[in-house]
């Protein structure tokens, strides 16, 4: 079982600090709002330098997708991101501050509340090309290329959701996000 996940489905919603826009790609529980999601990925487009939005017991990885790149102040530490496709973990409840360096950026971002999932599923970024086998559960987001995983075509910032074990085909970068659902979570 697969669940695509197109981009052309995607709505853009105002950030929280309606700084910028967001395409929710997917997250748990499904229609969760901002503030009761347990995991949620998303692709951020930013156009302007300013704050980034505080979200209270949340971490998350964020990898630019498009752009060249953002310098942020996390927490009053500087931190360099200015490298696509190499994801970055910070903390979301610390006040975040960011500079673009030349012009706007995307950034996929993956983030999760913690405490409300054990170590164990706390969710994994990697972005990789090629053959790969991947677990159920697994979300796999096409970004500078095409990709193909358990029959389904990808086109960039097509994504799928893994009901099964499956092999990915990813002819551009694609990334794939290890998350964790409960056991009767449905796909579709």
């Amino acid at each position: 079982m697969i669940r695509a996940l197109p981009a052309s489905a995607r709505t853009a919603v105002p950030w929280k600090n309606g700084g910028g826009v967001t395409r929710e790609i997917a997250a748990w529980p499904e229609g969760a709002d901002m503030d009761d999601f347990v995991w949620r990925v998303s692709l951020a487009e930013v156009a302007t330098d300013g704050p980034f939005s505080a979200f209270p017991d949340v971490d998350r990885t964020l990898t630019v997708v498009e752009g060249a790149g953002m310098d942020l102040t996390v927490g009053g530490e500087r931190r360099l991101v200015n490298t696509r496709y190499e994801p970055r973990d910070f903390r979301g409840d610390v006040p975040t501050d960011c500079r673009l360096l030349d012009g706007p950026v995307v950034n996929l971002n993956v983030m999760w509340r913690r405490g409300a999932v054990s170590t164990a599923a706390v969710p994994t970024v990697a972005v990789v090309r090629g053959r790969l086998r991947l677990g159920a559960g697994t979300l796999v987001v096409a970004l500078d290329g095409p990709a193909e995983v358990a029959g389904v075509a990808l086109g960039p910032y097509d994504a799928a959701q893994l009901g099964d074990e499956a092999v990915l085909h990813a002819q551009g970068r694609t990334a794939v996000i290890g998350l964790s659902l409960p056991a009767d979570a449905p796909l579709a």
